[in-house]
């Protein structure tokens, strides 16, 4: 506990008594679950000329990197905007970051990495997506590719990162619904 802290310490404890009741084993080299890796090539950041507390500014870090949904980024979005004014082009970022995140992982996505001139969108193994699904995209799409077992290579030219944010939620719109993970069966 004095290694990582008692914040983690307790996310990292009530990880494992959820695996333990759910009947799997918990995973103790990676025990708390990983979240997908978004870079849009681009500061994602709270400027310290628009929110000077930096104890605020670490506040909203915290409940924006614990938001599950879409819901809770855009709540937060708000407190943000009601507090400190229109979001300068770094927040807006930061913000995109985290809406992809949440829309994202549900997909299995675990990262993604949108350059101004090609997108990467790697996926975990065997994700919720109906294959066909991808197969289709591909077709449809010239710009999109098959990257080894797990990654789509999205090559085209978008300087700005609205853009980039954009592509990336219309490529996941098109997958479809994610598919419900197989529950355990009970003992």
């Amino acid at each position: 506990m004095l290694e990582v802290g008692f914040q983690l310490y307790n996310e990292m404890l009530s990880e494992a008594v959820r695996s333990l009741k759910a009947g799997r084993e918990p995973d103790l080299l990676s025990p708390l679950s990983v979240t997908t890796d978004i870079n849009l090539h681009a500061p994602a950041l709270l400027p310290n000329d628009y929110c000077g507390d930096v104890h605020l500014r670490l506040s909203f870090y915290k409940k924006l990197a614990t938001a599950k949904t879409a819901d809770q980024v855009d709540a937060l979005l708000e407190e943000i905007v009601d507090r400190f004014g229109k979001l300068p082009a770094q927040a807006q970022t930061l913000i995109d970051v985290h809406r992809l995140r949440v829309i994202s992982a549900p997909f299995g996505v675990i990262k993604v990495d949108a350059t101004p001139g090609v997108t990467l969108i790697t996926f975990r193994p065997n994700p919720p997506v109906e294959p066909m699904a991808i197969i289709g995209l591909i077709q449809k799409n010239k710009h999109i590719k098959l990257a080894g077992n797990e990654k789509l290579r999205i090559e085209r030219a978008l300087p700005e990162v609205k853009d980039r944010v954009q592509l990336v939620r219309d490529v996941l719109r098109s997958l479809g619904t994610p598919l419900k993970a197989p529950q355990p069966a009970p003992p």
